[in-house]
């Protein structure tokens, strides 16, 4: 998690937040966080990077349209990150 950008980590949150959200509705969630606009030429590579480190899987919804989901590695990753952000913030 620690090689990731702060993008990436923000993509992990989203896909684990959501039921095997496809590109389009992922990119809104991010736009909407960001109040800019997400470009494909960003959103794609980045989600590419995630899948060749294990970290999420892409499957295919139709010829046209992929989804995502968190991979057990990308859950323990995730779960890491929270319990070292934890022990920094307290409520």
């Amino acid at each position: 998690m620690h090689d990731l950008t702060g993008f990436q980590r923000d993509l992990l949150y989203v896909i684990a937040g959501l039921d095997e959200p496809h590109g389009l509705a992922i990119k809104d969630e991010l736009e909407d966080y960001y109040e800019s606009e997400v470009n494909h030429g960003r959103l794609y590579p980045n989600l590419d990077t995630l899948v060749e480190k294990g970290l999420i899987e892409k499957g295919e919804l139709d010829r046209r349209t992929n989804f995502y989901t968190l991979t057990r590695r990308g859950e323990r990753e995730l779960d890491a990150r929270q319990d070292w952000e934890a022990q920094y913030i307290t409520a």
